[in-house]
């Protein structure tokens, strides 16, 4: 199924864009960087990414959530590292994205490592007991979110996951493979409906809003913004690269599982994790968001079972392009979240599913107390920290949060657990 007319490619192309489009632009939405600039931002750093990685590996560069925290660590008027200081928001911004650049040396530092050791040697260290559960965390992690989406109007969400089911269950030929893009246009065309009669949501609110779409042109240039550089900045930011590793490394593990090729080794996860951090590097250049591989469309690729790396690269070509116009993106951003939300629901329930599957295609013995020690402290460690009572620590005036670090700490954690503990029952 992967020898796919142009047609079918452009198509695809699309469900992957509507795919990362919800969870990219929140990000910018939320932290008050530059949608139009995102966009431009995951585009070319996907193409980035895709270049480093020969073309081979089917995986999206959105925007990462882990570093939104750190973003308002920095930001924010009345806690961040510039609190009280009077600097114009654009100016924490910039000095954000200086750190978001700065964090994508990381990666390189990753990946210059795994270059000298070997991939194979690097993966000892994270084996499959490691990177499955990290996998878990992600789609489990990442669930909250849907529900959020979803809250506003259960209907409309339910009917978006109806469709997306019914499509992937029962569809025959593209039916089947566009049940993401099927279940958005579905819902968003009885949303319009809905609209027309006079219908709201639960809470009164409009179902769609055209407000943003008044006055928007057809094409403009995106606010690009040049980086700022302050030490601490840096160093608030550098610590949520650790998580997005994870998260990346972990990704690669689930799409070779998904295409039944060693990714790992071939580009090669030195490769990979270059190409990432290049792309985050590109992003704070010109005043975007850090990237990350996207769970999202991990979550495309094991539902579809289109392994093409194309249909990504057109994906990425899309969101360069539409970065250029201010009323795509108002149109796009038009969509209510709760359809958004409502495909979420398979996407991100997937994600966590490919880790189960990680683990029994790896044949991981659970009944091992070594690896079932690893696997339960991991899972305990990042859905305890994520979601259970507020853990901070004083980095200068600024407080740092690590219960958002969940996931980073979990696989340390796990690595640690991988190395020290014995691999033979006690007799």
């Amino acid at each position: 199924m992967n020898n796919l007319s142009k047609p079918k490619l452009s198509l695809l192309g699309l469900q992957h864009m509507f795919a990362m489009f919800g969870a990219t632009i929140l990000v910018p939405l939320l932290s008050g960087l530059s949608v139009q600039t995102t966009l431009i931002s995951v585009g070319v750093g996907t193409l980035i990414f895709h270049l480093l990685a020969k073309g081979r590996v089917p995986a999206f560069l959105g925007s990462s959530f882990a570093f939104l925290v750190g973003i308002q660590l920095i930001t924010d008027p009345e806690t961040g590292l510039f609190a009280g200081s009077g600097m114009p928001m654009e100016y924490k911004l910039a000095y954000a994205t200086g750190g978001i650049m700065v964090s994508g040396l990381v990666y390189i530092a990753f990946a210059v490592i795994i270059k000298l050791i070997g991939a194979k040697k690097f993966m000892e260290f994270v084996p499959p007991v490691v990177t499955a559960p990290t996998v878990i965390l992600i789609g489990i992690m990442l669930a909250p979110f849907a529900i959020s989406q979803s809250s506003n109007n259960i209907f409309l969400a339910t009917l978006t996951l109806f469709i997306v089911i019914v499509a992937a269950s029962w569809g025959k030929g593209m039916i089947k493979i566009i049940p993401i893009l099927l279940g958005i246009g579905g819902a968003y065309a009885i949303a319009l409906i809905m609209h027309s009669m006079g219908m709201t949501n639960p809470n009164g609110t409009p179902i769609l809003d055209f407000s943003s779409i008044y006055g928007a042109s057809l094409a403009g240039v995106a606010p690009f913004m040049l980086p700022r550089f302050n030490i601490i900045a840096i160093l608030v930011m550098i610590p949520f690269a650790i998580a997005t590793i994870a998260e990346h490394i972990g990704d690669m593990v689930a799409l070779s599982t998904i295409t039944g090729k060693d990714l790992i080794k071939d580009p090669g996860l030195s490769r990979t994790l270059l190409g990432d951090g290049l792309a985050s590097g590109f992003s704070g250049l010109i005043g975007g968001p850090a990237s990350t591989t996207y769970g999202e469309n991990v979550g495309v690729v094991a539902l579809t079972k289109i392994t093409n790396p194309r249909v990504v690269q057109i994906a990425a070509v899309y969101a360069t392009v539409l970065g250029f116009s201010p009323i795509f993106a108002a149109v796009i951003y038009s969509v209510p979240a709760a359809i958004i939300g409502g495909a979420s629901f398979m996407l991100y329930g997937m994600i966590a599913a490919v880790g189960i599957r990680n683990l029994v295609d790896a044949k991981v013995d659970v009944s091992k107390t070594k690896n079932l020690t690893i696997i339960a402290i991991m899972l305990v460690m990042g859905l305890g920290l994520r979601f259970g009572p507020r853990i901070t620590f004083m980095l200068g005036a600024t407080e740092v949060p690590i219960d958002r670090l969940g996931i980073a700490i979990a696989v340390v954690v796990g690595v640690i657990l991988n190395i020290i503990l014995p691999d033979k029952e006690a007799q």
